[in-house]
C-alpha cells in the first residue's frame, strides 16, 4: 500500500519532471545542474538521438511516455502560435546561400512580392535563402514567420521573423509548414530542402492533403532533377507522367506569385489542408 508520504513524494517527482518537460528537457536524464547544458543552443537530449536506436529498450517505458507528451506539447505550441495566420506560402531553400548573391537577392524579391500580393511568408527561420525570403516579406509589409529547428550547427532564428518558433522535432515542424500554407516555393537548396520538397510532393500525390501549388524556383539548380524524374522515374514506370504536373519550374518571381495565387484560389481551400478524396496515385 502506498503511504501518504510516499504518494506525496511521487507527486513531487512528477511535478519536477513536468517542469523539465515544459523546458524541453529529458525528464529522465535531466537534473537541475544538467538542465542549462542540455538546453544549449542547437543541442537536443540524448534520448532524442537514441529514438531509433536498435539497441535501445523495445518495450514501452516511462521515457517513451514523456517523449510522447513532449511531442504533443510541441504540436500544440505550433498550432496555437500559427492559428491566426493569414493565407501563407512556405518558402524553402539553403541555409548556405550567401547574402548579396544572386540567389539571395532572388529570395528577397520573392518574399517581397508574396507579401505585396497578400501572402504571409513561412520559412525555416534560418540564414541564407530562408533569411532572404523573411527579409523580403518584412520589406513588403507582410507577416514573416520562421519555424526553426534545433541543430548543432544552427545559431537560432534570423532577425527578420515577426513570429518565430523553435522546434525539436523535424516532423512537428514539417506538419506546421503543410498545415498553414497554401503553396510551397522551393529555392535552390540541399538535403534538407530536398526532404521538404519530396515530402510535399508525396503528400499531394497520394492524396493525403488537398492539392496545392509547388514551385521550383531556379531552372539552373532544379532543371537536372526535373530531367532525372522524367528520364528515369517516369521512363521506368516508377511514377506517372501526370505527376509532372504536381510542380512548376520557373526563374520568374512574378510568374511564381501569379501561379500560387491562381492555383490556391482555384483549389477552394478554406483554412489549412484537409485530406483529399480518392483517385490519387500511389507513391
Amino acid at each position: 500500500m502506498t503511504t501518504g508520504n510516499s504518494e506525496g513524494t511521487q507527486v513531487s517527482v512528477r511535478e519536477e519532471r513536468l517542469g523539465y518537460l515544459l523546458q524541453g528537457l529529458d525528464p529522465v536524464e535531466a537534473t537541475p545542474a544538467a538542465a542549462p547544458a542540455d538546453r544549449a543552443p542547437g543541442r537536443a537530449g540524448d534520448s532524442d538521438r537514441r529514438l531509433l536506436d536498435p539497441d535501445g529498450a523495445s518495450g514501452w517505458t516511462e521515457r517513451d511516455a514523456w517523449q510522447v507528451a513532449r511531442i504533443q506539447a510541441e504540436f500544440g505550441e505550433g498550432f496555437r502560435a500559427l492559428s491566426g495566420l493569414p493565407h501563407a506560402v512556405s518558402v524553402f531553400g539553403s541555409a548556405r546561400t550567401s547574402p548579396g548573391s544572386a540567389e539571395y537577392e532572388a529570395g528577397v524579391r520573392l518574399g517581397r512580392a508574396l507579401a505585396e500580393a497578400g501572402w504571409a511568408v513561412i520559412t525555416g527561420g534560418g540564414p541564407g535563402a530562408m533569411e532572404a525570403a523573411n527579409k523580403g516579406a518584412q520589406e513588403g509589409g507582410g507577416v514573416s514567420v520562421g519555424l526553426g529547428i534545433e541543430l548543432p550547427f544552427e545559431t537560432g532564428l534570423n532577425p527578420y521573423c515577426d513570429i518565430g518558433l523553435n522546434f525539436r522535432y523535424f516532423f512537428a515542424r514539417k506538419t506546421c509548414f503543410v498545415k498553414y500554407s497554401r503553396g510551397f516555393v522551393v529555392l535552390p537548396g540541399g538535403m534538407g530542402t530536398l526532404d521538404e520538397l519530396f515530402e510535399a510532393l508525396t503528400l499531394v500525390q497520394t492524396g493525403k492533403v488537398t492539392r496545392f501549388p509547388i514551385v521550383l524556383f531556379g531552372t539552373a539548380h532544379w532543371g537536372g532533377l526535373v530531367d532525372w524524374i522524367k528520364s528515369t522515374l517516369v521512363a521506368d514506370g516508377k511514377c506517372a507522367e501526370r505527376d509532372l504536373d504536381l510542380f512548376h519550374l520557373t526563374d520568374d518571381v512574378d510568374e511564381a506569385v501569379a501561379l500560387l495565387s491562381r492555383e490556391a484560389a482555384g483549389s477552394g481551400e478554406a483554412a489549412g489542408h484537409e485530406a483529399a478524396g480518392p483517385g490519387a496515385g500511389a507513391a
